[in-house]
C-alpha cells in the first residue's frame, strides 16, 4: 500500500514517488499510461509527457482521462530539457492537489537514463523519489540492434511486453532480455496494463552511475514532420499519402477528420507497416499530425509538401 504523503503538524510530507515509463517509438507507453489513469486505483497521479515536437498528441490522449497532465516538448529529456523537467515537476508538486504518483512517459527517441540523472539533483530528491523505471518493449517490433533500445533496456528496472502474440515470440524475446540481466518481465493486459503496485511503494535499488551528456545517446538521430489542416482531409487521398511515406517512417500519430465522416474525428497510429485509424472524441477541426523518421531516410520538406499538396487539390 503506498504511503500516506500528507503533511502533517510539525512534520516534512515524505517525497513523493516517481514512475518513468521508457520505450522505442511506438512500443505502447501511452497505452500503459492509460491503463494506469483509468483503472482503479486509489492513488491519484499525474503525468508528464515528453512529446516529441510541439503537436502534442499523446498529450491529448491522456488529458482526455480528466486526471492533470504536464507536457515536455522536443523530445528528448537529456540535455537540453533538464531544467524544463526540474520546473515542470516544480509545478506539479506545488499545483495544489494531492499527488500520490507522478509518472514520466518519455519520448520514444529519448535515452531515459537522462531523465534517472536529472531525478538526483540534490534540491529535487527532498521532494521526489525515483520508485522505478519501467521500459515497454512492442514484441511483433523491435530492433535488438539499435543502441537506443538497448539503452532504453537497460535502464529498466520492469520490462512490460506490450502487443505479445505468439507464445515463442514471447519466450524468444525473455530469453534475450534475460541475456541482458532483465528477468523481472511482465506482459501487459488486454487493456495494455499493469498492476500500479509494481511500480510504486518500494523504490528498485539501482546503482547511482554518474553520467555525462557525452555518454547519453541524443535524438538528433530522428527528424519529424509537424502538420496541421484546418479542413478535413480526403480519406483515399490521405491513406495514399501515408502508404507513399511510410517505408521512410518510423512512427507516425495525429487526429484528423475526413471529408466522408462528418463530424467524426479519428486517431491515426502508425507504427513501422503497422497502421490504424479509430473514431476519438478528441476534438479536431481539420488535422493534426507528427511523423517521425531516420535522419537521412525521411525528407521532412518533402513529406510536408506531399501533405501541404492533398489539401491544395
Amino acid at each position: 500500500m503506498p504511503e500516506d504523503r500528507r503533511m502533517h503538524d510539525g512534520e516534512a510530507a515524505l517525497p513523493v514517488p516517481v514512475v518513468i515509463i521508457a520505450g522505442a517509438l511506438g512500443a505502447g507507453k501511452t497505452s500503459l499510461i492509460n491503463a494506469m489513469l483509468v483503472g482503479d486505483v486509489d492513488l491519484p497521479l499525474a503525468v508528464i509527457v515528453n512529446d516529441f515536437g510541439a503537436i502534442a498528441i499523446d498529450e491529448a490522449i491522456l488529458s482526455a482521462t480528466g486526471l492533470p497532465v504536464f507536457a515536455l516538448k522536443n523530445g528528448c529529456i537529456c540535455c537540453s530539457l533538464q531544467g524544463d523537467l526540474l520546473r515542470t515537476l516544480a509545478g506539479v508538486l506545488s499545483a495544489g492537489r494531492p499527488i500520490g504518483a507522478i509518472v514520466i512517459e518519455a519520448s520514444g527517441v529519448s535515452d531515459p537514463r537522462g531523465i534517472i540523472e536529472a531525478l538526483h539533483d540534490p534540491v529535487l530528491r527532498r521532494a521526489v523519489r525515483l520508485d522505478a523505471v519501467v521500459t515497454v518493449v512492442d514484441v511483433e517490433m523491435h530492433d535488438v540492434a539499435d543502441d537506443l533500445w538497448q539503452a532504453q533496456v537497460r535502464a529498466a528496472d520492469i520490462i512490460v511486453l506490450a502487443k505479445a502474440g505468439e507464445t515463442a515470440a514471447v519466450d524468444d524475446l525473455r530469453a534475450r532480455l534475460a541475456g541482458m540481466g532483465k528477468t523481472l518481465v511482465v506482459v501487459a493486459d488486454e487493456s495494455g496494463g499493469i498492476p500500479l503496485e509494481l511500480l510504486v511503494g518500494q523504490p528498485f535499488q539501482r546503482e547511482g552511475v554518474p553520467l555525462t551528456e557525452a555518454s547519453l545517446i541524443s535524438d538528433d538521430r530522428f527528424v519529424h514532420v509537424e502538420w496541421t489542416s484546418p479542413r478535413p482531409l480526403a480519406l483515399t487521398r490521405f491513406r495514399a499519402i501515408i502508404e507513399n511515406l511510410a517505408p521512410r517512417l518510423v512512427r507516425a500519430k495525429g487526429l484528423i477528420r475526413v471529408v466522408e465522416r462528418p463530424g467524426q474525428t479519428f486517431l491515426f497510429q502508425l507504427v513501422g507497416r503497422r497502421a490504424s485509424l479509430l473514431p476519438s472524441d478528441l476534438p479536431v477541426e481539420g488535422a493534426r499530425l507528427v511523423l517521425i523518421g531516420r535522419a537521412g531516410n525521411l525528407d521532412a520538406a518533402g513529406a510536408k509538401a506531399e501533405l501541404e499538396a492533398m489539401v491544395q487539390e
